[in-house]
Formats: C-alpha cells, sequence, structure tokens
C-alpha cells in the first residue's frame, strides 16, 4: 500500500467583496518566494500550480514595485494549494513529511446579493462543498468598513453577520444529503480583522470586545446556523478565536509590505490549531459525547501529530483498529493536557531537540506552535481555550 506522507490542511476565508482576501492571499504567498525567506525559515513553501503561483507573485510584486493592488475576482471562486517542506531532507521513517495546504477563496458577492440563474445558483453549491473539507475558516471582517460606521459600528458588523448567516442558510438544503447534518465541515471559524493597518490602535482584545460587544447576537445567530449543518455540535467553535490580519502598510506614497500583521500565522494557524483543538475534543469524547463517525472524522491527521509531537510510535492501520488504537495510544488526558499546555521554553527546547534528530517536519510543526504563542504575546492573536 502506497503511503500518502503529507498531511493535509484546508482552510476556507469569507470575506465581503472589498474585504482583502485577494491582497491577502497574495501577501502570504509572495514573501516565500522571496530569496531571504528561505534564510530564515526552517521550510519552503511551493505553489502546486506553478501559473497559479505565478499570479499570486505577480500580484505581490506589483504592490511592492508598482504601487499597484491586485483587480477584485468577483463573483469567482479559487482553490490554490501549497506544499510546505522542511529545506533538510525529511526522516524517512517520519508517518509524513510536509503539509500540503489548500486555501479556498468563497466569493464575497454570493453573500451580498442574489446569484444571477440556475448556472450561477449551481456553482454557488459547488463552491461551498469544495471547502468542506476545511478544518479552519476565517470570517473577515474589513476594518475599513468600521471607520466607514465609526460610532455605528454594531450597524456594519451586524450586517455582516447576517449576511454570512443568510448566505449560508440559503446553502443548507442544498449542502444536507436527505437533510442530515454533515460530518466533514469545518468546525473552527475564527473572526479576522483585515486591513488591520488602518485601525493601529486596536490590539485583539480591543477587536474581540468590539465584535462581542456590538454584534454577539448575530454571531450567535451565525453559529446556529453553522450548528444546524454538522453532526456532533459540541465539535464546533464559531466566533472563539480571533486574529488582526494586514498584508502592508499603504500610503498615498507607496505600499509597504514589510509592515505585514497577522501573516505569519497563516501556517501556523492551518496546521496547529485544528490539532490542538480535535485533540481537545477528542480527550473530551466522554464529556461531549460525540458521534463516533465525528471521532472518525478528527482523529486521522491530529492523532498523527499528536504522536509526532509527543515522540510516540503510532500503531499500526488497519480498517477500524487505526482509530481506536491512536486515541488509545496518543489521546490520553495527560499527555494532550503536556501537549497543549507547553510553556514557550519548552517548545523551544522540544524544537531544538527534534533538529538534533534530524525530525525536521517535527521542528517545522514546533517552530508554528512557537509563532502562535508569539501572535498572542504580541496581541494579535486569540485563542479560545475552550
Amino acid at each position: 500500500m502506497e503511503v500518502n506522507k503529507s498531511l493535509e490542511q484546508h482552510i476556507a476565508v469569507f470575506g465581503e467583496s472589498g474585504s482583502g482576501k485577494t491582497v491577502l492571499l497574495s501577501s502570504f504567498y509572495g514573501p516565500t518566494q522571496e530569496p531571504g525567506f528561505a534564510k530564515e525559515n526552517l521550510f519552503e513553501v511551493i505553489a502546486e500550480n506553478a501559473g497559479k503561483g505565478r499570479v499570486l507573485h505577480q500580484n505581490y510584486l506589483g504592490m511592492r514595485d508598482d504601487r499597484r493592488v491586485p483587480d477584485a475576482t468577483k463573483f469567482k471562486s479559487h482553490s490554490y494549494s501549497f506544499k510546505v517542506t522542511p529545506k533538510a531532507s525529511p526522516d524517512a521513517k517520519a508517518p509524513v513529511d510536509s503539509l500540503r495546504l489548500v486555501w479556498h477563496d468563497y466569493p464575497g458577492e454570493w453573500f451580498e446579493q442574489d446569484v444571477d440563474g440556475e448556472e450561477e445558483a449551481q456553482r454557488r453549491v459547488d463552491t461551498f462543498r469544495s471547502l468542506l473539507r476545511s478544518d479552519v475558516a476565517f470570517l473577515l471582517v474589513d476594518a475599513q468598513r468600521l471607520i466607514d460606521n465609526a460610532g455605528n459600528e454594531e450597524r456594519y458588523l451586524k450586517s455582516l453577520f447576517t449576511n454570512f448567516r443568510n448566505g449560508l442558510a440559503l446553502l443548507k438544503d442544498d449542502i444536507l444529503v436527505n437533510g442530515e447534518p454533515l460530518v466533514e465541515f469545518p468546525r473552527i471559524w475564527v473572526v479576522a480583522l483585515s486591513k488591520a493597518d488602518l485601525l493601529p490602535e486596536l490590539d485583539v482584545y480591543g477587536f474581540q470586545q468590539l465584535v462581542i460587544g456590538k454584534a454577539t447576537g448575530e454571531l450567535n445567530r451565525l453559529g446556529e446556523t453553522i450548528g444546524e449543518m454538522v453532526q456532533g455540535e459540541a465539535a464546533l467553535s464559531v466566533g472563539d478565536d480571533f486574529v488582526l490580519f494586514s498584508s502592508a502598510k499603504f500610503t498615498p506614497e507607496k505600499i509597504d509590505l514589510s509592515e505585514r500583521v497577522g501573516l505569519d500565522l497563516v501556517l501556523p494557524l492551518a496546521a496547529m490549531l485544528p490539532f490542538e483543538r480535535h485533540a481537545r475534543w477528542v480527550e473530551q469524547k466522554a464529556i461531549n459525547k460525540l458521534p463516533d463517525k465525528v471521532i472518525d472524522n478528527l482523529v486521522g491527521g491530529t492523532g498523527i501529530l499528536v504522536a509526532l509531537l509527543a515522540g510516540k510510535k503510532l500503531p499500526l492501520p488497519g480498517p477500524f483498529g487505526l482509530v481506536a488504537g491512536l486515541i488509545a495510544a496518543v489521546f490520553t488526558p495527560e499527555m494532550v493536557d503536556g501537549l497543549l499546555n507547553m510553556a514557550k521554553d519548552k517548545l523551544q527546547a522540544a524544537k531544538a531537540q527534534a533538529l538534533e534528530k534530524h525530525q525536521y517536519f517535527t521542528a517545522v510543526l514546533t517552530g508554528f506552535r512557537l509563532a502562535l504563542v508569539k501572535g498572542e504575546e504580541e496581541r494579535v492573536l486569540l485563542r479560545s481555550r475552550r
């Protein structure tokens, strides 16, 4: 049997038109192609579709060199896949040695206006189905719209979350099979402030308090609608995590791409946030009473990551034995608690130890966990402890 040694993670990005999704993606990818990136990081990022990668790189260079913002992609959905691999030779014995990240961009216009005819309606459904494998979804809040509604931010925020909710509700009957909630569905919905450079005085705690203070009812109703579409609602997190994103510092004179906020957290969030949250959910099965199908769906990649980071040997795969073996071997309360609450100095020591043992992918993953800690220290990221 051929073993796929790439861990695959999907993220979905939702935002209204003009919220900066294309700029965000281009600014995420472009710097990874700079010569200095390879020297400063343990890994490299390669676009699996070379043509799409060149377009993103061109967008980035246009902003950097010509102050040219990428054209908006109205009514167009795109998926981009990237291979993240350690620079050094991988450990041949490791169960996985790379990360495949798939980024799904959902057109904002489909939240704001009716579709034009049956063909576009079907395209909207197909697009949403394509992102059902995503573990993490980002709900973008546009800082410019907050500024436009200064003093009445609730008007924008309530409208935004209501539009998201209505857009998902319209898809419900077409997405669910025989009306049954889905096992495979985005389970972590992060509220993200795009264009955060426009509100430099606002840290992630201020952003969270603004959203909760002005639109908690609408955010809760969005969570309820999402909960109706997914099995195992206890394994669902909507609006519990917050992050700030800024692609660059925009001025009339130039676009300063060195003044980025939060973009270095995209890969760590995609790779490690599901690991953290799924590990808690699986370990708390007795409390949450999750259906077995949900446990099976959550445990695969998460179990591999837990085993990698804990230095445990994986059980031999089998039709049903792999899931049961993973839970018995790596989801003990002591191990989960020890991994999820590892202090910064211990994470640094674990990364150094992985490098010493030539476990380069484990070192990359541990570096991602350190990046999340740094994001919290800089008040750019707020992770739920639930």
